[in-house]
This record gives structure tokens, C-alpha cells and sequence, in this order.
């Protein structure tokens, strides 16, 4: 199946955004461990955080969450500490080659009891839960912060807490925040240690308290709003429901955008976006801390014929595809060269140009961001089709439907 774009010449609109389902996943694990009653509000209908439900709510052995790659994660660790039951935890062909060791080692060194069921070192895996009666390990800074995020939220369930070191280069600290933030508000006791050499964790063995919560929206899915307000000429768009206190790390889209012409408003019902004057003819930047943001901007500077140089982009290669080689090929499609610096984690278009396809079919590669990112390209791209385009359900299953609502002619075929 493909999707045929056709932008229109001006955006006015107003958006319900997604919930966040960043936070929607970290708030499902730690309102189980509160046993919670009292439902969350707002939950995002995406497949990640559907698959996360159903498997908090599945009594059956064998647990299939699919391509959700965060409650791959988050679940290893929640399982791992459910005394007496055994689960196998798998998913996706994808999800099978994404790698798992470092998190179910720090786990097995904390005494938990994991097995792998066809490759070492990946799902699926067998998990029979007890108490994990060690309470400190060491994980590296730079791995994916969602294997930190996995082992904090259990913390306050363990008999003596945790302490958890992270030693070398520390990567995507707003997702740490994020987490800590999160089970801070369900009562939990956790900090930032300050006098160590390297940075560590101190979460202390507190229950945590269930209480009423409700989801704020995604900034992630915000900035293709701001992609498109940016490559169009004449554009407002309101988004309810964001907030600028945020600890979502991608809330960096306001401040970033507006180097490339976009101006956040920020209202009591969330933000408005405005055209502004552009205020770079290049741009350089660190993603480590905003990894889900990078496909956005690699298209929108594009574009804008803007040159630039990203960096930070490590975990890009281990995501729902390697969006570093997708990116590359896919943007030649629409007529741009890009070139990767591997040594550095890095992609790079110095304006280099080829002539583009008169019909582009970009490939999405079964990851959402792909199609959402490359979709507003249709305002400087004539004929755009997007392929497979049913894969923005897994984090902003209405996408294609805000664009319809906003002027964009999107006919399936």
C-alpha cells in the first residue's frame, strides 16, 4: 500500500496531538508496581503503548509486544521481579535482531533469572521472576537510556533499593530525567548522587503510591507540525496540550526550530506556531539527547537548503531500522547526498545535489518516524508517495488524518 501527497500552499490549523508515549510506557510499569486502581488518562491508542496494556493485563505465558521496542525493555526488568511467574517475551523478526545482553545482564547480576530462547544476547527471551536481592550495578552511560530507564523504575520494589553507576560518556540524560521525574511523582525516593567520580543513582527502597495521572502530549510528534510550518510559506498551527515545563528531552523542538523559522507561543491550552525570520544558513548539531528528533531535521534543513552536520546519532543504527542508511538512501530519492561519518556517529549534506526521481516512492522501512518525517517533504516535493504508511500507528496512529484536516490531499492506494 502507498500513500499519494499532495500539500497545499498554506497550513492553518489546530491539532490533537498524540499522548507521549514515552511517558505513557514508563507510567504503565510503575502504576503496575503501585497496583494501581484508578486508570491513567489520556493514554496514547499507538501500537507501542497498546502492546504495553495488553501485556500488563495478559495472564498468558508467551507475551508478543510486537515492534514496541521500549516495552521490550521496560518489561524485561518488570517481569524479571514478578516472584513465581515465567514469562517468554518476544516480538517482530526486527525486534528478535535488536540486542538485549547489556539490560538482561545487569539484571542477571542483580540475581535475576533470564534465558535467552534462540540467540544469545537477543529476544525472545524466558523470564522467571524472583526477588532480586543485589542492589547495585553498573551500567554503561552511552547504552540506550531505556535499559537505564527498565532498571530505575523496579528499584524502589527491591528489598534494599538500588544504586545504580554509570560510567563513561553519558547519552540521552532527558529520558533518565524523564523517568526519575515520573516515578518521583508516584512516590518514589530517587536522586542524582552528587560527589561520586562517575555520575550515579541512589533509588531507595520506598513503595511506590498510585494517584490519579493524566498524560501530557508528544513533542516528538509535535515536531513534524513544526517540519511542516517551517517548509510551508504561509502557516499557523495550534497544538493543545504541550506544555513548556515538559521533561519530555524532544520539548528541544521550539528552541531548535526556531533557528530554522518557526516561533513557539506558548498559551494556557498549549502552544501556537508561527513563521518567523530565519535565523541560520547552517546548522550543527549534538542529537544525543533528542535521538528521535534527528529524521526531522535532516529533512526539514534539507529542504530549507540548509547544510548541516549531526551528530550524536550512535543509537539511530539499532532503532526500527537503521535510520542512518534509510535516511541516506531515501533523501536521494528527492534529489540530496548525503554522506555518513561513522567514526563520529554523524550525517552530513554539504548541498550536494543529484537530480531527484519525478515520482518518489519513499520507502519506510517498517519505522514510523520514517514516514513521518519525510511526509512534509510533499510542500517542496511534487508527487510524494509514501510507502507501507499504516506504520505511523505505532507511535501517531491519526497522522495521516491531521494532514487531511489541515489541507493535505492524502489518497491511499
Amino acid at each position: 500500500m502507498q500513500i499519494h501527497i499532495t500539500a497545499p500552499t498554506r497550513v492553518h490549523t489546530a491539532v490533537s496531538l498524540p499522548s507521549s508515549k514515552s511517558i505513557c510506557n514508563r507510567a504503565l510499569i510503575i502504576h503496575a508496581l503501585a497496583h494501581g486502581t484508578t486508570p491513567l488518562h489520556r493514554l496514547s491508542d499507538c501500537d507501542d503503548t497498546q502492546a504495553m496494556v495488553h501485556a500488563l493485563q495478559s495472564q498468558e505465558e508467551t507475551v508478543d509486544i510486537g515492534a514496541a521496542g521500549t516495552a521490550m525493555r521496560f518489561l524485561t526488568a518488570y517481569y524479571a521481579i514478578r516472584q513465581g511467574e515465567t514469562r517468554i517475551l518476544t516480538g517482530t523478526p526486527r525486534m528478535q535482531q535488536r540486542p538485549i545482553r547489556i539490560l538482561a545482564d545487569a539484571l542477571r547480576s542483580l540475581g535475576a533469572d533470564i534465558r535467552y530462547i534462540k540467540s544469545e544476547g537477543f529476544p525472545p527471551l524466558r523470564i522467571t521472576g524472583r526477588t532480586l536481592e543485589t542492589s547495585e550495578v553498573s551500567l554503561p552511560g552511552n547504552v540506550s537510556s531505556q535499559y537505564i530507564s527498565a532498571l530505575l523504575m523496579i528499584g524502589p520494589m527491591l528489598p534494599d533499593g538500588l544504586t545504580l553507576h554509570l560510567t563513561g560518556e553519558l547519552i540521552s540524560r532527558p529520558y533518565i530525567d524523564l523517568t526519575i521525574g515520573l516515578m518521583q511523582e508516584f512516590g518514589a525516593q530517587v536522586a542524582w548522587q552528587t560527589g561520586s567520580d562517575a555520575p550515579l543513582i541512589r533509588v531507595e527502597p520506598q513503595p511506590y503510591r498510585p494517584h490519579p495521572f493524566t498524560v501530557e502530549s508528544d513533542w516528538s510528534a509535535a515536531s513534524y507540525w513544526y517540519e511542516i510550518t517551517a517548509l510551508c510559506d504561509e502557516a499557523t498551527v495550534r497544538l493543545p496540550g504541550l506544555r513548556a515545563d515538559s521533561l519530555q528531552g524532544d520539548s528541544a523542538v521550539a528552541s531548535l526550530f526556531e533557528k530554522l523559522g518557526v516561533r513557539t507561543h506558548y498559551t494556557d491550552e498549549g502552544v501556537l506556531l508561527e513563521k518567523c525570520p530565519r535565523a541560520i544558513s547552517r546548522m550543527d548539531y549534538d542529537f544525543t539527547d533528542q535521538p528521535d528528533l534527528a529524521q526531522t531535521f535532516v529533512v526539514a534543513c534539507a529542504l530549507l537548503d540548509v547544510p548541516f552536520r549531526f551528530c550524536g546519532l550512535q543509537s539511530l543504527k539499532i532503532k526500527e531500522t537503521d535510520r542512518i542508511a534509510a535516511l541516506i538512501a531515501e533523501m536521494r530519492k528527492l534529489g540530496y547526498v548525503l554522506q555518513e561519518e561513522s567514526d563520529h556517529a554523524a550525517l552530513v549534506w554539504d548541498g550536494t545535489r543529484v537530480t531527484a526521481d519525478s515520482h518518489p516512492v519513499i520507502r519506510t522501512y517498517d519505522d514510523h518516524r520514517m514516514a513521518l518525517a519525510l511526509a512534509p517533504a510533499s510542500l517542496r516535493i511534487n508527487s510524494l508517495h509514501i510507502s507501507d504508511p499504516h506504520v505511523v500507528s505505532k507511535s501517531y496512529p491519526h497522522y495521516w488524518d491531521d494532514l487531511s484536516q489541515a489541507g493535505f490531499n492524502c489518497i491511499q492506494s
